[in-house]
């Protein structure tokens, strides 16, 4: 790419990787770790005059793959911000690299979330976790992984 400079590189990263939740810090910090590195690669892409070489970062929020079953935000915010399809995040993906768009973040309102975290002070930003629901949303998911491997322990006499 860089001898002839031309084509585009895609990180998929997660709207965890602009910013974090409890109860999944190791997901948030690898995330947050392929933002990190996205940013410095394209820095350096800009830095060297490599402006055939195109870089997309892919920030969808919850995708419904089951990676995550069971994460709830606030029941009253759920129909506003619902699991999203893979096939949508896919489209959304595909339509930012092929018009060449540096950032997607799916759906549009996870930019707001970002944009608020870094300007509020970070007593502000958890107030706006806990109004979403935002702040404790694995909890649920953290207790069912719990409760199936007790029971795969018991079923294997562990």
């Amino acid at each position: 790419m860089l001898e002839i400079n031309h084509g585009h590189i895609v990180t998929v990263a997660s709207s965890l990787g602009l910013f974090s939740t409890a109860g999944v810090e190791d997901y948030c910090a690898s995330k947050f770790g392929a933002v990190g590195f996205h940013e410095s690669l394209s820095h350096e892409l800009k830095a060297a005059e490599k402006d055939g070489i195109k870089t997309t970062l892919v920030c969808p929020y919850l995708v419904d793959t089951g990676m995550f079953r069971g994460c709830r935000i606030r029941k009253e915010i759920e129909p506003f911000l619902p699991p999203l399809k893979p096939d949508y995040c896919v489209q959304q993906a595909m339509r930012a690299i092929l018009t060449d768009q540096p950032m997607i973040c799916t759906p549009r309102l996870m930019y707001i979330v970002t944009f608020m975290k870094s300007i509020l002070p970070f007593e502000a930003v958890v107030c706006m976790y806990r109004f979403l629901g935002a702040d404790k949303c694995m909890y649920p998911f953290i207790a069912q992984r719990k409760q199936a491997t007790n029971n795969n322990e018991a079923k294997n006499g562990i």
